[in-house]
């Protein structure tokens, strides 16, 4: 697909998590919130998989996207059902594809485990609100980010996960890995760079309405919310460098 000869790059979401009530009245589902802060208004085409429902596109048309994201969901990674290790294979042909994918959340820990790592239930619990994450690496000089300002030591992003797990890029006081790399088509962040305050505060109500978290815990999370900006912009540009970056010269060839 071309529009005035350029052609159209494609990218898709795989959706891991049921749209919300709220998400859905508010911004028409969680596809809008990834693209928004991921997409471009003009040559740009964005195809959408509910994964979770068990939706996966055919191996024959991986070569047709420029890139992948994998969305975050409140629940575990390290999980046997179906979708998940239908999605783990996917994860690890793209991976041998040399496809970039950038993992969020839910993305970040299954990327982990179809590649390799570690996951499972932080024993620490919830990690919910504002995070202030510490850069560990200068990862500047990866392609994708070498015409970038310069990076700060510490940003701040909305996480809500219990779980933890490849080049550690940033860590928080409360999780070890926080942003990973594994050359430069793989990207993983553990927090949501996506997310808006609103949103997370909605999920802080549905955690706390369904039991998962306690009333006291769900009050001082939405009272820290308010308190501090995360630093979204900077890193949606993080993000989009990485998935629009031009094609790179891989081992002297292209």
């Amino acid at each position: 697909m071309k529009i005035g000869g350029e052609k159209i790059k494609r990218y898709a979401l795989f959706l891991a998590a049921k749209d919300s009530e709220y998400v859905k009245k508010v911004y028409g589902g969680y596809f809008n919130v990834f693209v928004e802060a991921f997409g471009e208004d003009i040559g740009e085409k964005w195809d959408l998989f509910r994964v979770v429902d068990g939706e996966f596109p055919d191996m024959d048309e991986f070569i047709n996207y420029e890139g992948f994201v994998v969305s975050g969901r409140p629940f575990d990674a390290y999980g046997n059902e179906h979708w998940i290790l239908k999605l783990c294979l996917l994860l690890q042909t793209l991976y041998l594809m040399q496809k970039k994918v950038l993992g969020i959340c839910f993305g970040h820990q299954v990327l982990c485990r179809a590649l390799g790592g570690k996951v499972g239930k932080a024993n620490n619990g919830w990690d919910i609100g504002l995070r202030k994450l510490s850069i560990v690496k200068d990862f500047s000089t990866h392609s994708f980010l070498s015409d970038l300002d310069e990076i700060p030591q510490a940003l701040s992003i909305i996480e809500c996960h219990q779980d933890e797990g490849a080049e550690i890029v940033a860590v928080s006081g409360k999780t070890n890995v926080e942003m990973f790399t594994m050359g430069d088509h793989i990207l993983g962040i553990q927090g949501h760079p996506e997310y808006t305050k609103d949103i997370l505060s909605n999920l802080i109500d549905r955690l706390l309405s369904n039991g998962s978290i306690e009333s006291e815990f769900a009050e001082d999370a939405k009272s820290k919310l308010y308190k501090a900006e995360p630093d979204r912009k900077y890193l949606e540009r993080i993000c989009k460098k990485f998935l629009k970056r031009d094609v790179e010269f891989i081992n002297g060839k292209i």
